[in-house]
C-alpha cells in the first residue's frame, strides 16, 4: 500500500500487561516521540541516534534531576515503522510503580495518553496495513492454537487483503468499461455491456463463495468454539473439565451440586479452540444460590456451538437426563455415557428416541477411557480436518463475512436486473454497492464509525 502519512499528535501508553514481570514497555509514536524521550534520558543524545538501535541509560526527572528508572531505549524513524511515524520504546523495569512513574513522565512533557488500538490504528490511516491486517493483529493476540497463529499471521502478512483487491478488481474493470461505454456509445453495444457485467458477477460470487466457505471455521480459529458440559449433578461434569485443561479448575467431590455458577476457561483440543463452559448441574433445586447457578446453565446452553451432554453410565437414565436429551436434540451435540469403569447400570436402548443423529461415546474420565475419540470427533465436526489443509486465507470475523454476503447479494441484483431488461445503469448501481462492499473489508471504502469502532476493541498499547 502507499504511504502517504498523515500528521499526528504524539501518543503514549503502555504495552506491556499490567503487573509485576522482568521488563515492562513503554511505547511513544509521533514527530515528538525522539525530542520527548530525550528530553527525560540520560545516556546518548537519542536525536542523534541511528534509527533500529537500542541505548542504555536512565530516566531522569527533569524536576528534581532524580533517576527514575535504569532503562534500555529503541529508537526508530519513520517511515519504517509500525505506525510510519518515529516510534520510540523504552524499556523499564516491570512493575506497576516503575512503569507508570516513567509514562507519567512522559505525558507530562507533551504527549497524550493514546487510545486503545490507536497505534495500529495510525499504522492504517498511514496506509502500511489493511484493515484485514489489522484485525490479523488482534487475532494474533487473540490466538489460542498453532493453527490460529498461522491463520492470524497469513492475514497480517496480506494474505486476505490480496485476494479481496484482486476480487474488487474484476468489478472495477467491468466498472471503467461501461464509464468508456458511455463516453464512446459508437464502440460498444448494449449487450455486449450486458454480458460482461454478467460474466463478472459470476466470476466474482464464485470467489465470494469460496471464502464464505471458510469463514464458519475462520471465526472457530478467532473466537473458539463455545462448547457447554451439561448434565445433572454429579456425573461428571467437572472432572471432564479438569481433564481437558490438564489442571484442578473445577471442584470435584462425590456431593451433588458443587458446582454452583458457570466456570469458562480455553483450551485446545485436536488444534480447535474450546470456550469450556462447565455449568451448574441442571435440575430442579429450591437452593436460591444453587436455582440462579442452574438458570445460567440454561442459558450457556442455548448460547453453545457445541454441548457435551454427560450421563452417569453406573446409574438408570433419570427424568433430568431425558429432559436434557430432548432440550439439546437439535443441537450439535455428543453425548458422553461416563463413569465406564463402574459397574454398568445404564440401558443404551433407552437412548434409541434421542440418538439418531447423535454421537454416543463410551467414557471414563478417571481411566481416560474413550477421551482421544471425543478429540477426534470434536475435531472432524467442526474443522473438517483444516489443520491438515493449507487454508492460510481465511474470513474470520463476522465484520468481514457479513459485508461478503452484501457483496454477493448485490452481484445476485445485477444478474436478476440482466434477467429482468433493467435500463444497463441501474444495473451499474448494484455493481457498484458489491465493489463498495467489497472495499469496506480492507477498508478502502470503510465509514470512520466503523474505523473508530474496530480500533476502539484493541487493548490499551497495540
Amino acid at each position: 500500500m502507499s504511504q502517504n502519512v498523515t500528521a499526528f499528535d504524539t501518543i503514549a501508553a503502555i504495552a506491556t500487561p499490567p503487573g509485576e514481570g522482568a521488563i515492562a514497555i513503554i511505547r511513544v509514536s509521533g514527530n515528538e516521540a525522539v525530542t520527548t524521550v530525550n528530553a527525560l534520558f540520560r545516556g546518548h543524545d537519542l536525536t542523534q541516534v541511528a534509527t533500529n538501535t537500542i541505548n542504555y541509560g536512565h530516566i531522569v526527572d527533569p524536576d528534581t534531576h532524580a533517576v527514575v528508572d535504569e532503562v534500555m531505549v529503541s529508537v526508530m524513524r519513520a517511515p519504517k515503522t509500525y505506525t510510519c511515524e518515529d516510534v520510540v520504546e523504552i524499556n523499564t523495569h516491570g512493575g506497576i510503580l516503575a512503569t507508570n512513574r516513567v509514562l507519567q513522565l512522559v505525558v507530562g512533557t507533551g504527549p497524550r495518553m493514546a487510545e486503545p488500538g490507536e497505534f495500529t490504528k495510525r499504522a492504517f490511516l498511514n496506509g502500511r496495513i489493511d484493515l484485514t491486517q489489522a484485525e490479523g493483529v488482534m487475532d494474533i493476540i487473540r490466538a489460542k492454537t498453532d493453527r490460529a497463529m498461522d491463520v492470524a499471521e497469513h492475514q497480517v502478512a496480506g494474505g486476505l487483503e490480496t485476494e479481496i483487491r484482486a476480487t474488487r478488481q474484476k468489478v472495477l474493470d467491468v466498472l471503467a468499461q461501461e464509464e468508456v461505454n458511455i463516453d464512446y456509445p459508437e464502440y460498444d453495444t448494449d449487450q455486449m455491456t450486458a454480458n460482461a457485467m454478467r460474466q463478472c458477477a459470476e466470476m466474482v460470487i464464485k470467489d465470494i463463495d469460496q471464502l464464505l466457505q471458510t469463514a464458519t471455521e475462520g471465526q472457530i480459529m478467532r473466537d473458539g468454539l463455545a462448547t457447554a458440559i451439561v448434565g445433572r449433578p454429579n456425573v461428571g461434569k467437572s472432572s471432564l473439565l479438569n481433564y481437558l485443561l490438564h489442571e484442578d479448575k473445577a471442584i470435584v467431590t462425590d456431593v451433588a451440586g458443587t458446582t454452583r455458577d458457570v466456570l469458562e476457561e480455553y483450551v485446545n483440543v485436536r488444534g480447535v479452540p474450546l470456550r469450556l463452559v462447565d455449568t451448574a448441574g441442571i435440575h430442579e433445586t429450591d437452593d436460591k444460590v444453587e436455582k440462579i447457578g442452574v438458570e445460567r446453565s440454561r442459558a450457556a446452553l442455548a448460547a453453545a456451538d457445541l454441548v457435551l451432554l454427560v450421563l452417569d453410565a453406573s446409574q438408570p437414565l433419570t427424568d433430568e437426563d431425558r429432559e436434557l436429551l430432548t432440550t439439546t436434540q437439535a443441537q450439535h451435540r455428543i453425548i458422553l455415557l461416563n463413569k465406564q469403569d463402574l459397574p454398568t447400570a445404564f440401558d443404551a436402548t433407552t437412548l434409541a428416541p434421542w440418538t439418531e443423529e447423535a454421537d454416543v461415546l463410551g467414557t471414563s474420565v478417571v481411566t481416560t477411557a474413550g477421551m482421544d475419540a471425543l478429540a477426534d470427533r470434536i475435531s472432524s465436526m467442526f474443522m473438517g480436518g483444516i489443520a491438515n489443509r493449507q487454508a492460510d486465507v481465511m474470513v474470520t470475523n463476522a465484520r468481514q463475512a457479513g459485508l461478503l454476503r452484501q457483496a454477493r447479494q448485490s452481484l445476485r441484483d445485477v444478474i436478476s436486473g440482466l434477467d429482468n431488461d433493467m435500463p444497463l445503469d441501474m444495473v451499474q448501481m448494484d455493481l457498484t454497492d458489491a465493489w463498495d462492499h467489497l472495499g469496506e473489508i480492507t477498508g478502502d471504502a470503510a465509514p470512520d464509525e466503523l474505523i473508530t469502532t474496530l480500533f476502539s476493541q484493541f487493548c490499551l498499547g497495540k
